[in-house]
């Protein structure tokens, strides 16, 4: 069954984005449209495409709609975080935070990236820059709320002659990301939602491998030691990263409690996860960077903010209240 459709412009050469829920994933397709004889044509990856899907993201973020902001001439996307369990917790899931919608530079796909209102809630803030983790180690970013968190990290990989190589058959990222998952050797990334003794931990990472001569970067969000109490539907998620290995692999991860959005290569691959720690809650969650891979990679820039609650503010009108 397919829902929550949806259907608009996106850059400046006449794209158009053709977006439906199913499979409980919201996938999109780029095209053109004729709108005197009203015809979409798909340019590029289709909806039933085996090789390349593409997705708003490839966690837990579905029934997905846009509306056009005028004002700030931006297309803004929110999408449903489901609930593992919600007979139990008495609600049906939560709004991802708002995210504009723009084309990538190669016209091939989507880039994501949270509104610039979601910076307005930033506190404390912490920073490090060209700072080296040696294969097996882990460095705790201290000094922020990290129930509650913003996150942005760079990495370097310095020596790329060494890293694995996979078989061009090997294209599906979320079976990829299970087989390499936060414990085996070869990934780097950030540890968020992690009790003092790591036995909670929410891992968002990185894995390169070399493919027909040339490098891929896999990026998982690993949920399988999420928590000690709740277990999550899908324990690890995963997707292909387009980037130039030249330059910087980043990453900016939110952080709200029980929610994880990601947003790799600057937003071009997108995972949300929600996950229900049991230890790592409050001043008792911790996030750390880590490198489980046999050569140190390098931390290039790193800001943290501890996050402020969304401030809901009343607006009395002469015909009822309402909520901005």
């Amino acid at each position: 069954m397919w829902e929550c459709p949806d259907f608009y412009p996106v850059g400046d050469d006449g794209r158009y984005v053709l977006k439906a829920s199913f499979n409980d994933h919201d996938y999109y397709v780029l095209g053109s449209y004729d709108d005197e004889t009203d015809e979409f044509g798909v340019v590029g990856v289709d909806f039933m495409d085996d090789v390349v899907q593409l997705r708003y993201d490839y966690g837990v973020f579905y029934a997905s709609k846009t509306f056009y902001d005028d004002a700030r001439k931006r297309r803004v996307l929110w999408g449903w975080v489901t609930e593992a369990d919600d007979v139990e917790r008495g609600w049906s899931g939560l709004m991802s935070f708002p995210r504009s919608v723009l084309l990538d530079e190669d016209q091939k796909q989507l880039i994501q990236w949270p509104i610039e209102e979601v910076e307005e809630l930033r506190g404390k803030k912490v920073a490090l820059e060209n700072k080296e983790i040696e294969s097996g180690s882990v460095l705790e970013i201290r000094g922020i709320t990290a129930s509650q968190a913003d996150v942005e990290v760079s990495f370097r990989v310095p020596n790329l002659e060494g890293v694995e190589l996979i078989d061009g058959g090997s294209l599906d990222p979320q079976m990829l990301c299970r087989q390499k998952n936060a414990s085996v050797e070869g990934v780097f990334g950030l540890l968020v939602l992690a009790s003092d003794d790591l036995a909670e931990q929410t891992a968002v990472f990185f894995h390169v491998f070399r493919r027909n001569e040339k490098h891929v970067v896999l990026m998982c969000s690993d949920q399988s030691r999420s928590s000690l109490q709740t277990p999550v539907k899908e324990a690890i998620f995963g997707a292909f990263l387009d980037v130039d290995l030249d330059q910087e692999i980043s990453l900016r991860t939110l952080v709200d409690h029980s929610i994880v959005e990601s947003f790799g290569g600057k937003g071009k691959s997108c995972i949300t996860s929600r996950v229900y720690p049991k230890l790592a809650i409050h001043n008792n969650s911790h996030v750390y960077a880590f490198n489980n891979g046999s050569e140190s990679v390098t931390i290039s820039r790193l800001q943290a903010w501890s996050m402020a609650r969304a401030r809901l503010v009343q607006v009395h009108t002469r015909r009822k209240p309402s909520f901005t």
